[in-house]
């Protein structure tokens, strides 16, 4: 896979490390190490896929993914951190982080995961369908969902699990079928990271349903689409 992916790491053993991997995975990849240099190296690299880091010096990962994210879905975001709190986990994914890694980690995992972050952002081959519940539209092809016409801004995990709910409306899939879904494989242990994911799809969608809810939470078993809230 051939795409250009920044690393935005303080340490110089481990954004050497990711390099190093990146590069024999045939990516394009460059590396810095202070957070205060992120805005000028995205608009000169303008890289598909960044590796951030959540503390930097200069400017913290967290505050880097917030401003991206206030100006669209794009690029795709895998954060690294040391700490391992959920909480911290799930404000990352709150702020709209496609994949989040603890340290210390595999640099083979981070590379499988970067692929399969990128092939959401891949468009689909020509002659796909459109997926159609309700007042909601999901073209694959062009990589755009709709809610009574109005244009959804979502993250490629997002897009995979609105694309995931609409393919099969009456099905409830658990976290573990989501996360094998929108990523391609299933790394243990990250079931939890679809619920913010979740979290922030369903307030996206309520913000053009005036609240109603399509996404159903079933206690023990996963979510699935409630297409009566989509009339």
């Amino acid at each position: 896979m051939s795409a250009r992916v920044l690393v935005v790491e303080d340490d110089p053993k481990i954004a050497a490390l990711l390099r190093d991997y990146f590069a024999h995975a045939d990516f394009t990849v460059e590396v810095i190490h202070r957070g205060d240099e992120a805005d000028a190296a995205i608009a000169r690299f303008a890289p598909q896929l960044l590796i951030l880091d959540l503390q930097l010096p200069g400017r913290d990962g967290l505050d880097i993914c917030r401003a991206l994210r206030a100006r669209g879905p794009d690029p795709a975001i895998i954060m690294l951190t040391a700490r391992v709190d959920e909480i911290d986990r799930l404000i990352g994914l709150e702020l709209g982080a496609d994949d989040y890694i603890c340290k210390p980690f595999s640099p083979r995992e981070v590379v499988a995961r970067a692929r399969a972050v990128l092939r959401r952002l891949l468009p689909s081959a020509p002659g796909n369908g459109a997926l159609v519940v309700g007042a909601l539209q999901l073209d694959a092809a062009a990589h755009q969902a709709r809610v009574a016409g109005e244009l959804l801004t979502l993250t490629p995990i997002e897009f995979e699990l609105l694309a995931s709910f609409l393919s099969q409306p009456q099905r409830i899939w658990s976290r573990a079928q989501l996360l094998e879904r929108v990523r391609g494989t299933d790394f243990s242990g990250y079931e939890r990271n679809i619920d913010g994911h979740i979290k922030n799809l369903r307030r996206k969608l309520r913000d053009h349903l005036e609240g109603g809810d399509p996404i159903r939470s079933v206690y023990g078993v996963g979510y699935g689409l409630d297409a009566g809230a989509l009339t």
